[in-house]
């Protein structure tokens, strides 16, 4: 039988071990300093809450059981997900081979040899046949990691592959957020549609009674031209809403990644489908340092750092160790006998002596790099910042502007009651009656565009906080 490795071979490794243990000569990394304010201005004044907004079950927010429903397809369909996952299992898989790097690979081999000398060249002056047998397991060039290269690659290796995770944690934050905003878009043309069609509807049926009026030479043709333009105008509306609502429905179904059942679509009511995500009263920037994004930003700047050790042990030397034992014999028959042992033990040392700068140059790369991904981490906390307190301020005035646009809209209702009541009445032309509806008609547009805004905004504060980044589309909530 193949023996072990011999005791030489074995004490190098032993020490190879050891030395395993020494540190990388990557600098010791420090978080940089968020470059923004510590606490967010335009908190609501009703904050109380102190759960984390990403501690949060999506379908704790999400709670209209058909957005449910269409939010767990798109977590199970869609392909930017899919790409996030296998991403992942990649860069694990990579960390997995520069891990192995810090052990030797050792193998096992076994050869056979027949040559034939002729007698020209054979010191007997006849040809002859030789052969020979062998059995080996040893290890071949394993580099001890002296000075932490290896160690420093494995470092970096394993960064990316945390930073890939993080990718995949940001794609399903923004997918459900994406989701969840298409859904309500699809709502409020729903809501545009069937507004512009009720205007059709009564305009259509104030044509039928104005014709019928200037028929009798009631009413001038002027009056009768402008309620057909009044029908016109409500068609193209219609027409356009419906193309807008196709449009807003396909983009739903791309996100999604399956098609949508109608009957898993909105109404036209979609300001309680969203929950308003209850916001601690003294909300600190600290926060998103847990947002994907940024731990994303994060890792890979710790990666950067652990080059930086690769780039430094490169000016050091190189030892290598190759060491085999086994078995060598003319006839395979005789391969494990006594006399038969082999094993050879081959270190070597490499010294780097002038490259011409190249190494000084790696080592360059490696630190400016380093402060570029320290710009991009400072960068992704600020970009998180400004979508936050961007989304707060939204939050501090769409109630009030709701009411606003609300009462607005009541008003130009009684104004447009009381003025299409004089024109049938025939107390005023057309004109006025006209220009009290178009006003009613575009307050009652705004309100619909406002309150989209304001579920919108619901759904965008859970995600600026770091809320759905592990949304899985099988959790299902207590509370259903």
């Amino acid at each position: 039988m193949i023996r072990a490795l011999s005791s030489r071979a074995a004490l190098a490794a032993a020490c190879a071990l050891a030395l395993a243990g020494c540190s990388t000569l990557a600098p010791p990394y420090a978080r940089p300093d968020a470059p923004v304010s510590a606490r967010f201005r335009d908190v609501p004044a009703e904050a109380t809450s102190t759960q984390a907004v990403a501690s949060l079950e999506w379908r704790e927010v999400f709670v209209d059981p058909r957005l449910q429903q269409v939010v767990a397809a798109a977590l199970d369909n869609n392909r930017d997900l899919r790409v996030a996952m296998l991403n992942i299992e990649k860069a694990r898989a990579n960390y997995r081979i520069q891990r192995a790097d810090l052990l030797p690979s050792i193998d096992a081999s076994a050869s056979q040899t027949a040559q034939r000398s002729s007698a020209a060249t054979s010191s007997s002056g006849q040809s002859q046949v030789s052969r020979s047998v062998s059995a080996e397991v040893g290890f071949s060039s394993w580099e001890l990691d002296l000075f932490g290269r290896i160690r420093s690659l494995k470092h970096e290796a394993l960064e990316t592959w945390l930073a890939t995770a993080q990718t995949q944690r940001s794609t399903r934050m923004s997918l459900v957020a994406e989701v969840a905003g298409d859904w309500l878009t699809v709502g409020a043309y729903r809501q545009r549609l069937a507004l512009a069609q009720h205007t059709l509807d009564n305009q259509r049926e104030t044509l039928r009674l104005t014709e019928a009026k200037h028929a009798r030479g009631a009413l001038s043709g002027v009056d009768l031209a402008q309620v057909q333009s009044s029908v016109e105008s409500a068609r193209v509306d219609v027409a356009s809403y419906t193309a807008a609502l196709a449009q807003a429905r396909n983009a739903l179904e791309l996100v999604v990644g399956a098609p949508v059942d109608a009957a898993l679509l909105p109404g036209e009511e979609i300001a309680t489908a969203v929950a308003l995500a209850p916001l601690p009263a003294d909300l600190s920037s600290n926060v998103l340092l847990q947002r994907p994004d940024v731990l994303y930003a994060e890792h890979t700047l710790k990666a950067a750092n652990a080059d930086i050790g690769a780039a430094r042990a490169a000016f050091f030397p190189t030892i290598s160790l190759t060491a085999s034992t086994g078995h060598s014999s003319s006839q395979l028959s005789d391969l494990f006998d006594s006399g038969t042992r082999t094993w050879s033990f081959v270190p070597s040392l490499s010294l780097p002596i002038f490259h011409a700068g190249a190494l000084k140059a790696s080592l360059d790369v490696a630190k400016v790099q380093k402060q570029i991904e320290v710009a991009n981490y400072e960068k992704a906390i600020q970009t998180a910042f400004g979508e936050t307190a961007d989304a707060l301020a939204v939050r501090a005035s769409i109630n009030e502007q709701l009411d606003a646009q609300r009462a607005l809209v009541a008003a130009t209702q009684r104004s447009y009651t009381l003025a299409d009541a004089r024109y049938r009445q025939g107390v005023d032309s057309y004109l006025e009656a006209l220009v009290a509806q178009r006003s009613l008609y575009t307050a009652q547009q705004s309100l619909i565009t406002l309150q989209l805004e304001e579920a919108s905004n619901r759904v965008t504060l859970y995600k600026v906080l770091g809320g759905g980044a592990d949304a899985q589309s099988g959790a299902i909530s207590a509370s259903n």
